[in-house]
């Protein structure tokens, strides 16, 4: 038996090239992102995300800090306070 060659049409040939084309830019975008993501990870200064949550480190510095009272001071209100025998009032 004899087999005759495939004879590919044009279209698939079009396809094919159109295929090609599509993965050179997936794969320039994957090495894009892992690029920036390999240089973001090797920075590594302040790799903190923004959850919406103060941080002290990402707060300014304040010159003039409250002076220390020898210990934790609960809010008032709380029943820490109540223990600590702060009034409810708010104010000392």
């Amino acid at each position: 038996m004899v087999m005759l060659p495939q004879v590919e049409h044009e279209l698939h040939k079009r396809r094919r090239s159109r295929n090609l084309g599509l993965l050179v830019v997936l794969l320039s975008f994957v090495a894009l992102v892992f690029g920036l993501s390999v240089v973001k990870i090797t920075n590594g200064d302040m790799m903190e995300g923004y959850d919406h949550q103060p941080r002290a480190s990402v707060l300014p510095r304040d010159p003039n800090p409250p002076a220390a009272q020898g210990g934790p001071v609960a809010a008032p209100g709380t029943p820490g306070a109540k223990a600590m025998g702060q009034s409810e009032g708010g104010g000392q």
